[in-house]
Order: C-alpha cells, then structure tokens, then sequence
C-alpha cells in the first residue's frame, strides 16, 4: 500500500487489488500499441539520417565544382585590377592630394599620401572584387536560363521546319501520285 506524505501526517491510499490489476493490464495494452510505432519511427530516423548524409555528400561535390569554376575568375578579377584600375586610381587620388593640399610639405606629405592612397586603393579593389562576384553569380544564373530558352526555341525551330517538310513531301508525293494515275489512264485508253 503506498503511503502519501503531507506535512507530518502519513495518508495511506488504498487502491482495490482489481482496479490495479485492470491498470496494469491497461499499460501492458499500451505498450503493445506502441511499441511498432516506436520501431517504425525509428526506421524513419535512420532513412532520414541516410538521406541526410547523401544531401550533404553531393553539396559538398557541388561546392568543389562551383569553386574550381570560379577561383580561375577571381584571380584574372585580381590581375585585371593590380593592372589596369589600380595605377589609374592611384593617379587621381595623388592629383587630388596636390589640388586640395594648402601648402605642400616636402618630407611629410607624402608618405601620408602614399599611405591613403594604399588604402584607398585596397577598398576600391575589394569593392570591385565584391562587384565582378555578385555579377559572375548572377550572369552564371542568366547564362543558363538563357541556354535552356535557346534550346527551347531552336527545338520549336527544328520541329516547325520538320513539319513543314514532311508536309511538302506528302503535297508532292499527291502530286506525283495524280500524274501517274493520269498517265496509267492515258496508256489504258490507248491499248486495245
């Protein structure tokens, strides 16, 4: 019998032998029901732990392809910059240093210039860099929905030209076919 403790004072509960039986044979019930559902869904985990696995196997694969296509393109974006936009900036900036500088320094100035202007120049460079990938992302985007709508199209192409030829022959071939039942129908008249 269990006994229920409130404060100093013991409760005995007193269930009836039957009612605890009639419990137990309740939870055993249960238990049956319960446990298939406990054994399917363990199944599901382990396909959906599988299936998991898979997704995460061909992303990776898919991560490699798509940084072995575009590293070639960052580093000519990088050698496109050093050569071309970098002197031309470096440039300007050194010319708007002398226009905007009240009295030119000879020691001092221009190791600040040169400092800024190096600054200056990386920023500009990582913008551009920002810049060319977000649109390489966003032509390789539109290339391939541009190669998909071509072929579209020039399959429409080829099946309408198809058509068209197949319709020909068979005008032709009516055509061919006429003159020869006219030209038997001549010979038949002309035979005795």
């Amino acid at each position: 019998m269990p006994l229920a403790l409130f404060g100093k004072r013991h409760i005995k509960i007193v269930a009836p032998e039957r009612r605890l039986r009639h419990a137990k044979a309740q939870a055993v019930l249960v238990a049956d029901r319960v446990s298939p559902l406990a054994n399917q869904a363990r199944d599901v985990a382990g396909q959906a732990l599988d299936m998991a696995d898979h997704a995460r196997n061909v992303a990776g694969e898919k991560i490699i392809v798509v940084r072995g296509w575009a590293a070639p393109r960052l580093d000519a974006a990088a050698h496109s910059i050093e050569e071309q936009l970098a002197p031309k900036l470096s440039a300007a900036l050194s010319q708007a240093a002398a226009r905007i500088d009240p009295k030119p320094t000879k020691s001092r100035g221009w190791p600040m210039a040169l400092l800024v202007t190096g600054v200056a120049i990386g920023a500009a460079g990582y913008a551009l860099y920002r810049k060319n990938a977000d649109q390489w992302a966003d032509t390789l985007k539109d290339s391939t929905s541009d190669a998909s709508q071509w072929v579209g199209h020039k399959m429409e192409a080829a099946a309408g030209k198809a058509s068209d030829v197949t319709d020909d022959v068979t005008s032709k071939a009516e055509e061919i076919g006429g003159r020869a039942d006219a030209r038997a129908e001549q010979t038949s008249k002309k035979m005795p």
